[in-house]
């Protein structure tokens, strides 16, 4: 079962996020210690997209004043990379690996 929690801080975030969920993936790299999401989850809040294409960084950008969805890819090593996305109508913001994208 994916772990959900509800983030209510603001501090330097460029829009709400709802809801963070984990997928099963991402949970389980955290429960053994070989993952800590919570950085790249900060970046995503930022508005720093992570290693999407130069259009995706603009579909971005536009997104975030016209409130569709955000997705971001960080490259975390060489063998992991994650998918952090925010629902447009940011009622949840979802961190994931790319196979459960």
């Amino acid at each position: 079962m994916a772990s959900r929690i509800t983030h209510n801080h603001s501090r330097g975030m460029l829009f709400s996020v709802g809801a963070l969920i984990f997928s099963e993936g991402i949970d389980r790299l955290i429960r053994e210690g070989r993952l800590d999401p919570i950085p790249f989850f900060q970046r995503h809040t930022r508005g720093d997209w992570g290693d999407v294409s130069d259009q995706k960084w603009q579909e971005n950008n536009a997104a975030l004043k016209s409130s569709s969805r955000l997705e971001s890819l960080y490259m975390v090593t060489r063998e992991l990379s994650i998918c952090v996305f925010t629902e447009a109508d940011r009622s949840a913001t979802h961190v994931l690996l790319p196979t459960e994208y």
